[in-house]
């Protein structure tokens, strides 16, 4: 029996226009999102990774309706959330929340941590003002904050600090889904794991759902239910976590793989770097066919001209590469 998936995402796009001269005319499109699909169960994590600029972030951002997506559509617990008004779109924000990557910009520094947390709960008109101090207490216990420290101000926190504050302020609602954009980006590897160890404790106390997107392929891998491996705005594999770093399938994720170190240095001598040529392709002029095909050491001349399609490889293992297109495949090898 198939599970019903909490979120529903499908051809994705957003792009954004480019405006020159004194009229500001649109002279083109930054594609940051281009043809997004996946689908996120009810208490898993689907870590998205990919290089940098590569649209993961405006994904997260996207499904929230920060952005309002160009095409493609966001289905939340079965309601569409790129067609739907802001008036309808407000109480669905209680059961979505999302955890910023800059802990030092992200919180009003003006405002107490007490007053920071207690802010959507009075705009929600969840709690009054009076009733808000001991929910805040409460959140603060939950992500290890010690509760005197509700009148602080975020200049007197750590970055570690900081970040689990933004963790409560995200607890607040008590939300279903929370994308993580990149959380532990900004953080010394040493609080790194601690803050990953409180995202796990916190799924499992409150039964949360994570869309994680990070550049660390070690920590998603220490994190993640499923893994998502986005390029150049599209989705190129997507598979159950330890099959995607046993056994990758795209070029990309491979290379990508090949970067992680191994804390072995005898494995760490042996093993063998898969080198990318060149750069990144500008998301304003994308290459025709496959995206990856300027770097791709595999790439033949069906790479060109076709768009590769996004199939089922494997059972639960998608991706979209002609090199596993069956009869291309072939083809090329000869």
């Amino acid at each position: 029996m198939k599970r019903k998936a909490l979120l529903e995402v499908e051809g994705l796009k957003m792009h954004f226009p480019i405006r020159r001269g004194i009229l500001q005319r649109t002279t083109g499109h930054v594609r940051a999102v281009d043809g997004v699909s996946f689908e996120l169960y009810s208490g898993e994590t689907l870590g998205l990774v990919g290089e940098s600029g590569c649209g993961k972030s405006t994904v997260g951002r996207a499904i929230l309706r920060l952005y309002r997506p160009t095409a493609g559509s966001i289905r939340f617990s079965g309601v569409d959330l790129s067609a739907v008004e802001e008036r309808e779109l407000r109480p669905l924000r209680r059961r979505m929340q999302m955890i910023f990557q800059d802990p030092y910009s992200s919180l009003t520094p003006r405002l107490t941590v007490g007053e920071i947390i207690a802010e959507p709960m009075i705009v929600h008109n969840l709690v009054s003002s009076k009733e808000s101090r001991e929910r805040v207490e409460e959140l603060l216990g939950l992500v290890n904050l010690n509760s005197s420290y509700i009148d602080r101000f975020p200049h007197e926190f750590s970055g570690g600090q900081r970040q689990r504050g933004g963790i409560a302020r995200a607890l607040s609602l008590s939300p279903e889904l929370v994308v993580c954009d990149e959380p532990i980006a900004a953080l010394d590897v040493s609080i790194q794991a601690q803050i990953v160890n409180l995202l796990e404790d916190l799924q499992t106390q409150l039964g949360l759902t994570y869309l994680f997107i990070a550049h660390d392929l070690s920590m998603v891998r220490h994190i993640s239910t499923r893994v998502a491996v986005m390029y150049l705005g599209t989705l190129v594999e997507l598979a159950d976590c330890d099959r995607l770093y046993e056994n990758p399938l795209h070029p990309y994720t491979m290379a990508l793989l090949s970067a992680v170190p191994i804390p072995d240095p005898q494995m760490e001598a042996k093993r063998k770097r898969i080198m990318l040529n060149g750069d990144v392709p500008s998301p304003a002029a994308p290459p025709s066919g496959c995206r990856f095909r300027t770097r791709c050491p595999f790439a033949f001349r069906e790479c060109e001209e076709v768009i590769p399609p996004w199939t089922e490889a494997e059972p639960s293992h998608f991706l979209a590469c002609l090199l596993h297109g069956g009869n291309t495949r072939k083809e090329q090898r000869r």
